[in-house]
């Protein structure tokens, strides 16, 4: 494709005032599209154009000078130098670490002769980033890798990351054309040049949408992340180490202390001089470009939610792991999740819930409402028929536990699934034995009692993993069953968060009132049922 047909236009926008700059950074060693950001072109098209033309409108501008015939682009660093070159064709090669680089070979044309061309060096300020690292090819070689993943996406957010002695090179530039940029009475600081990333994304961004037929978007969930390395010039920061030690201090979690912010923090402390001292200026030309050491793509956390019911007295509802040795063979949020992952083809999940119930309570009515976050989900839409045929599926493979209204949700609507833990109230079935002998008027007392306050302190249970503390809870409502001198039902509905177990048979006195202080007996709960959540959420589906 010609660059008339994509749109672009002859470089117009440089002035007469930016010619000591565009001399100057050829000399340096610059690529045009480094010199453009120099020159804070913000004309986003200028750098899109194919690389050769901007070479040689570059050469044209600085040849245009007070009409002399003399070429400035023949005497300037290789990256404005004519040379024969053998026709070469870019092909990618995939390195042993799984990296993508674009290799020169020979192609047959070249032994016959070919014709005179442009061929660029390595940039001395970008590393290659700006040449062709960001061409077709290497576009190409990173939606293979998208395309082989198997993601679902509609869009993409698209970040790199640069090797940090790219600052060093830009700052060395930057001291280098500074002084004739005052010179043009303009307060410029560095910041204000266009930045690599930024321009590199102008570049790219078009070539995926041409590639991949979707848009870039920063508040896209699929996100493609490049990094870039060049080992030959990592030795350019080491020694703002020795003259800004304080910036580089070693962190757990990083493998190299020359990260990018330290470099750009230690530039901006040192002295123009003590840098002068230190780093040669122009550089030595890198023989080779930037190589991207990795590629990875990620999709945005999606949420399932529904409600379960547990209908077993010996599952857990999340794994029962106890000084590393497992108690149970499996787990409600197992049985449930193992099914999403295999679907949604995602890496983890991480599961929530309305509150939770202990392995011997069973959850009917209703059910309790729940969330799974999926981690890096492949997959992240599924129709409704799919999903309905999912719940099926999560329903026929265990009578332990069966869900009911998935559904996807957003991250921010499992807020009201929260809000229902302390909020909202439940409705328990108590299976009760007394010590003592009771009578069915014995029981019908607790009918009578509404609003009743418990000053519950942190069950023996669970004080190993929740807080010391009295916690005020209140039991709504109660409806005795007798069942016979020694048993009874209770039927209880409470504030959410009620210890059940301890207001029966007192936790040793922790639990005040309890139905053994009521009743002036011991009591004991023998069976416990969770009856409803009533949280309304998530919303009901129709079957």
């Amino acid at each position: 494709m010609l660059a008339s047909e994509r749109g672009f236009t002859s470089m117009t926008v440089l002035s007469e005032k930016d010619r000591p700059i565009v001399q100057k950074l050829l000399n340096f060693g610059a690529c045009p599209r480094c010199i453009f950001r120099f020159c804070r072109m913000g004309l986003q098209a200028s750098y899109r154009q194919p690389y050769k033309e901007l070479l040689s409108e570059l050469c044209e501008f600085l040849e245009s000078n007070t009409g002399e015939n003399k070429l400035p682009c023949e005497t300037v660093n290789p990256p404005c130098k004519r040379m024969k070159l053998e026709t070469t064709k870019e092909v990618e090669e995939q390195t042993s670490n799984g990296s993508h680089q674009l290799t020169n070979v020979d192609s047959d044309e070249n032994a016959a002769g070919g014709d005179e061309n442009l061929r660029p060096a390595v940039c001395n300020i970008c590393l290659g980033i700006l040449q062709e690292l960001c061409e077709m090819d290497f576009v190409k070689a990173v939606c293979h890798k998208i395309n082989s993943s198997e993601y679902q996406f509609s869009s993409f957010v698209f970040s790199v990351s640069f090797p940090p002695q790219l600052s060093v090179r830009e700052h060395a530039a930057w001291l280098l054309v500074k002084e004739d940029m005052e010179k043009q009475d303009v307060l410029v600081e560095k910041e204000d040049l266009v930045q690599l990333k930024e321009a590199y994304k102008w570049i790219v961004h078009p070539l995926f949408l041409e590639e991949l037929g979707v848009p870039a978007d920063g508040k896209s969930l699929f996100e493609v992340s490049v990094v870039f390395a060049h080992p030959e010039t990592d030795e350019d920061c080491r020694f703002l180490a020795s003259a800004c030690p304080s910036c580089f201090r070693p962190a757990k979690n990083k493998q190299s202390v020359f990260t990018r912010m330290a470099v750009v923090k230690a530039l901006d402390m040192i002295s123009e001089e003590d840098f002068h001292k230190n780093f040669r200026c122009p550089p030595i030309s890198p023989k080779t470009p930037c190589t991207a050491v990795d590629i990875q793509c990620t999709n945005g956390a999606i949420f399932v939610a529904g409600r379960y019911n547990k209908y077993s007295r010996t599952l857990p509802q999340t794994p029962w792991i106890i000084d590393g040795e497992r108690k149970m063979e499996s787990s409600v949020e197992e049985l449930i999740s193992e099914h999403l992952i295999a679907v949604f083809k995602a890496d983890s999940f991480n599961f929530s819930s309305s509150g939770r119930e202990d392995v011997d309570v069973r959850t009917l009515g209703n059910g309790r409402p729940f969330a799974i976050e999926l981690v890096n989900p492949r997959r992240v839409h599924l129709a409704a028929a799919e999903m309905k045929e999912l719940q099926q599926t999560i329903n026929n493979s265990s009578d332990k536990v069966q869900v009911r209204d998935l559904q996807l949700v957003t991250r921010e609507a499992i807020g009201h699934m929260k809000e229902g833990e302390e909020g909202k109230t439940k409705t328990y079935s108590a299976l009760i034995w007394t010590e003592k002998v009771i009578r069915n008027e014995d029981v019908a007392l607790l009918d009578n009692m509404k609003e009743l306050n418990l000053d519950q302190k942190t069950p023996l249970r669970v004080l190993h993993r929740r807080p010391l503390a009295v916690r005020v809870r209140t039991i709504h409502t109660m409806q005795s069953e007798y069942i016979d001198e020694h048993h009874f039902r209770l039927h209880l509905k409470t504030q959410a968060g009620t210890y059940i177990k301890e207001f029966v048979h007192g936790d040793f006195g922790r639990t005040k009132p309890n139905i053994g202080s009521i009743l002036g007996t011991t009591a004991d709960i023998l069976e416990l049922d969770v009856e409803s959540v009533d949280v309304d959420w998530p919303p009901a589906l129709d079957d």
